[in-house]
């Protein structure tokens, strides 16, 4: 029997899973869903299969690999908000046009490897960023919202490759700075805040950048135009930015956090706390998936995603019903960038994998609202 290498459970919807996983050379796999029976073909592995029902646990199988907490024997598909689906939308961030060299942290000692492109081949960013743009359009979503470290280092060059390459979503394609977009310059991307109106929802969009530091902070100005903005509205409010927050029960008060300073921190999640339609925060800049709950802003989701460029290749998809949201992080279909994120997992000392991944209820949950 072959031999299977890395195999995930990736992405558990309301009505579809996704599984990855690789064998040594070109391999016939079977995966077996419920009554289902997938054969892929390859040396790297994808496994889409939808028309699941709700709420129902199911076995799954891969020929050739244990069951482990990364591939369960059985899994359960999400249960369904309340009511009608009203709107669909994609968010991406970290996507870093204009970078040639990931896995380095600028430290004396860096953990290793480093990867970079082939001489004479394309970009990753490029490579990495197409694919995801095609699984994106192929849910043909209502909005879809890039949120912060559209580029390298902020030049107008790398600001154009993004926007090119974006602008196939036309006046869908809405975005935000980070950190990398303010490196060399503090008006590229600096549009926010700004509100974007969905069916049931309403998406909205702060700047969380310090130009010239990777730090945040949400300035007094913004904290007023959410809290007003969450006070007049008839819909749920999901709120979007670069940076994720400091968490108020934390005992580690550090004004150097990497995120959201402190202060402007408890601001945000003061917000939150006294705006009951305020339903959840969302963020990138980490490079990870992760799922936190503040007591101090009514246990709502606190949401970090993965990047694009490297393992796992990620963007979410959120579907909004009247009842609530559902969030499915996926992975970058594409052959090529399937082979760039399998290279990529291994960075920092073989550590980067389990970091950037999250637990699956990370990556993949329903929230009522």
């Amino acid at each position: 029997m072959t031999t299977v290498h890395d195999a995930e459970l990736f992405t558990v919807g309301v009505d579809d899973i996704v599984a990855t996983f690789r064998t040594d050379g070109v391999h016939e796999v079977s995966t077996h869903v419920g009554g289902r029976t997938v054969v892929t073909e390859g040396e790297r592995h994808l496994v889409a299969v939808g028309g699941l029902e709700p709420s129902r646990a199911i076995e799954l199988a891969v020929d050739g690999a244990p069951a482990t907490e990364l591939l369960p024997a059985s899994f359960a598909t999400l249960v369904a908000p309340a009511g009608r689906k009203l709107a669909t939308f994609a968010t991406v961030n970290d996507v870093h046009f204009g970078e040639t060299v990931c896995g380095q942290l600028g430290t004396p000692e860096e953990l290793g490897p480093v990867f970079h492109a082939d001489e004479g081949a394309e970009p990753y960013p490029e490579v990495m960023n197409r694919a995801v743009i095609a699984d994106i359009a192929a849910i043909d979503p209502d909005v879809v919202l890039v949120k912060g470290d559209l580029t390298d280092a902020g030049t107008e060059e790398e600001y154009g490759a993004f926007l090119r390459a974006y602008g196939r979503f036309g006046a869908r394609l809405h975005h935000v700075r980070g950190n990398h977009d303010a490196m060399t310059s503090d008006t590229v991307a600096a549009h926010a805040p700004f509100a974007i109106e969905l069916a049931g929802v309403t998406l909205a969009v702060l700047d969380t950048v310090v130009p010239g530091s990777d730090k945040g902070r949400v300035s007094a100005l913004q904290i007023e135009w959410l809290d007003s903005l969450a006070a007049a509205t008839t819909v749920p409010v999901l709120v979007f930015g670069h940076h994720h927050p400091w968490d108020p029960a934390s005992d580690d008060r550090n004004p150097s956090y990497f995120g959201i300073n402190p202060d402007d921190s408890e601001a945000l999640c003061g917000v939150i706390a006294r705006r009951a339609a305020i339903a959840g925060y969302f963020a990138g800049h980490t490079h990870r998936t992760r799922l936190r709950r503040f007591a101090a802003a009514r246990h709502v989701p606190i949401v970090e995603i993965a990047c694009v460029k490297d393992y796992p290749g990620a963007w979410a998809r959120y579907d909004v019903y009247e009842g609530g949201y559902v969030q499915t992080v996926r992975r970058a279909t594409a052959p090529d960038a399937l082979e760039w994120t399998e290279q990529t997992r291994n960075m920092f000392a073989g550590l980067y994998a389990d970091y950037a991944r999250g637990s699956l209820g990370d990556r993949c949950f329903a929230e009522p609202f």
